[in-house]
């Protein structure tokens, strides 16, 4: 049986031989997988995870929540990170596309328009109809399971009465945001729910607190709608998401493998994405990141069945969730901290939390979401998860590349899709975003070595960027230093050519570069800023000779492992 206990960029590729394992070709072809394997193949960088078993057989399991927050809040929020570096990623430090991710902003331009489409395909429901077929299966928020005129399904869901058009403007602008960022997301729409206009499948059933599913009857219906917030001379105000193709297994772990799924080979706590979920998570203050809130469904792809994961739901963001505004200390605190409660209890409640002093304007719509005290490394969900615990540096770094790429015309597009109808409280959601995102980008791109996208002309000239200066999180460093070595691609041994300093974020190779097609060559590139010493430790860049010119087939902005632990 295969086990993958340390995942690096290379175990990528072995992860992609252990679902073939997985999948007996080897074994029916008689071989062993291969021990020992140069550092680069020919088609790097991989542009896609491999996933290449067939999956049809993952069946559907449960995730008890009850048991799953227990262990986040009493187990894992007292693990300490092991630093180890994320396992999907590929040979130049990006995460590929996969089942769990697509790259979108920042590994491309996105327009606005696209932007405010997001993850939609489809028309909107046609909502001068409503069939109630179920109750809703997933969310706090109240809401149904129905058709709409077109006979299609859908999960709407309604605000909380004290937060007009909260909860259903953070679902629609969320699920735009996160699917820009990569995730797999639901189509939510903005609608209507008349309920004069609204029927009960006569199969349309309801859990009871007994467990007992019985018929929804309209007293069921009228006792849910009491909840719902209402505008004069309007049907009701909902969100609706269409309902996911593909046949649903249930959740994910933010720990671990789904063990019937054969390409689910690198632990979920090693997954790039969702470890930088913590860093997304702060910018939009998504505090309920729970199994409950992640799906997988087994879709069909090139032949095979594959299982597809998506955060199924991103409402409980900004400062409104499904049932009112936020609690005070969310996004402060996880909801059981033994540590505050302690300083709160031993200073008899002087030792006040920075939620207790921060100050939210009243904006219902937006509910408890700010920027001026929120601390993007100190950020907490309700419950951490093990991805949240072992995202290291570099992957803080990455996903606040990808948080900086929304500039401030993007932001306040996909603000606007949430129809809040109020100027001022649009206005101040997309400040707030601006300003979170700003001091993501300015605690975590100049944390480390800020170098970016390096290139080599065929002329010999290597240029190029800083992220820390380009957004002026820091000033220029006094210089650059660049250390170049010939790369044996088949043992990993080097032999010098060089050095060349600048203080321009460009330079010329020294003289001796190979020449030879396929030949490679090894980089180590740092900076020296009085401020910033830890840009000093060289980022690790590879370039392979294909024809005349270079292509970057390596880097590596931190070691696989690393003494000491930076983020916690």
């Amino acid at each position: 049986m295969f086990t993958l206990r340390q995942c690096s960029p290379p175990s990528l590729r072995r992860a992609a031989a252990a679902a073939v394992v997985v999948a007996a070709v080897l074994a029916a072809a008689g071989h062993s997988p291969r021990t020992a394997s140069p550092r680069f193949y020919s088609d790097d960088p991989l542009q896609r995870e491999p996933e290449v078993a067939d999956a049809s057989s993952a069946a559907e399991w449960d995730i008890d929540l009850f048991y799953d927050l227990a262990y986040q809040l009493f187990v894992t929020a007292g693990k300490a990170p092991t630093n180890t570096r994320a396992g999907n990623i590929n040979t130049v430090d990006e995460v590929p596309d996969s089942s769990w991710f697509t790259n979108r902003i920042g590994a491309r331009p996105i327009t606005a328009a696209e932007l405010q489409r997001g993850p939609v395909t489809g028309p909107a429901p046609a909502s001068d109809k409503w069939v109630l077929t179920r109750e809703k299966s997933a969310g706090a928020a109240p809401g149904f399971t129905a058709r709409d005129a077109n006979g299609e399904t859908w999960f709407v869901s309604f605000d909380a009465k004290a937060n007009p058009r909260g909860a259903t403007a953070a679902v629609v602008i969320s699920t735009k945001i996160f699917w820009a960022l990569g995730y797999n997301q639901v189509e939510y729409f903005v609608t209507e729910f008349d309920q004069d206009k609204t029927t009960i499948d006569p199969a349309a059933t309801k859990r009871r607190p007994s467990g007992e599913r019985t018929p929804i009857t309209r007293d069921d219906v009228r006792e849910l709608l009491e909840q719902v917030p209402r505008e004069a001379g309007r049907p009701l105000r909902a969100a609706a998401g269409r309902m996911l193709p593909g046949r649903v297994i249930g959740g994910f772990r933010y720990q671990g493998t789904r063990p019937d799924d054969p390409n689910d080979v690198v632990p979920h706590e090693h997954r790039r994405e969702l470890r930088a979920l913590r860093v997304f998570g702060a910018w939009t203050n998504l505090t309920d990141m729970k199994a409950g809130n992640t799906l997988d469904t087994v879709v069909p792809h090139q032949g095979r069945s594959v299982v597809r994961h998506y955060l199924q739901d991103v409402g409980s963001t900004f400062g409104v969730g499904a049932q009112g505004p936020h609690d005070w200390n969310e996004g402060w605190e996880y909801i059981y901290q033994g540590s505050s409660t302690k300083r709160r209890l031993l200073t008899f409640g002087f030792g006040l939390s920075p939620w207790q002093t921060a100050d939210y304007p009243d904006h219902p719509a937006v509910g408890r979401f700010e920027g001026a005290s929120f601390a993007p490394e100190t950020w907490k969900p309700r419950a951490p998860t093990l991805a949240y615990i072992e995202m290291r540096d570099d992957d803080a770094f990455w996903a606040a590349r990808r948080v900086m790429a929304f500039s401030d015309d993007l932001i306040r597009a996909v603000v606007a899709t949430g129809e809040i109808g109020d100027p001022a409280q649009e206005k101040y959601l997309a400040d707030t975003l601006i300003l979170r995102r700003d001091k993501i980008g300015r605690a975590y791109l100049p944390k480390i070595n800020p170098i970016v996208d390096p290139v080599l002309g065929a002329n010999g000239e290597l240029s190029f960027g800083n992220a820390a200066v380009q957004y002026r999180f820091a000033p220029a460093p006094t210089s650059y230093t660049a250390t170049w070595a010939r790369f044996d691609n088949a043992t990993g041994a080097t032999t010098p050519i060089g050095q060349t300093t600048s203080t321009e974020p460009r330079m010329q190779a020294p003289a001796g570069l190979p020449t030879a097609p396929g030949s490679f060559i090894e980089l180590e590139l740092s900076a020296r800023h009085p401020n910033h010493p830890s840009w000093e430790r060289p980022v690790l860049v590879h370039f392979r000779r294909n024809g005349a010119g270079w292509t970057l087939v390596g880097l590596q902005r931190l070691p696989e492992r690393q003494a000491g632990v930076t983020t916690r």
